[in-house]
């Protein structure tokens, strides 16, 4: 399915809401049932909702984090969005930052059945090229 600019920024805002929330529902119905998350190109694929959402529930390892994706490209059925999630120390600093390419592809009821993501790590000391929460 061919989800609009709007509506495929809608489902990333969606996407970062349910990853706070860490509530299976709300993970859940951003998936299809028979969904794949391949949480890196050449590691493991997730296979079905529910795997998907106890992977997303076992990996949650802090709550010191922020987040932000937004459309980059939509081909057909297509879509590609670039962002950056950031981690934190207990003092507030960053941890870690990462830039994040995904690929999703959506079912007629507008739920991802196929994500996969390409991520980049900062180096130590030096931020990545960022993009805000405004769009570019």
């Amino acid at each position: 399915m061919h989800l609009s600019r709007d509506e495929f920024g809608s489902w990333l805002v969606r996407y970062v809401e349910a990853w706070r929330s860490g509530d299976p529902a709300v993970i859940g119905d951003l998936f299809s049932a028979d969904a794949t998350y391949n949480y890196r190109v050449g590691s493991r694929v997730v296979v079905g909702r529910d795997d998907i959402v106890a992977a997303w529930l076992a990996e949650d390892e802090t709550t010191d984090w922020d987040a932000h994706y937004e459309p980059l490209a939509i081909d057909h059925e297509v879509h590609v969005s670039i962002g950056w999630s950031r981690y934190f120390d207990a003092s507030g600093a960053v941890r870690d930052e990462y830039s994040n390419i995904f690929l999703c592809r959506f079912d007629d009821d507008g739920r991802c059945h196929e994500f996969t993501e390409w991520w980049m790590r900062a180096p130590q000391g030096g931020p990545l090229s960022r993009i805000e929460d405004e769009s570019v």
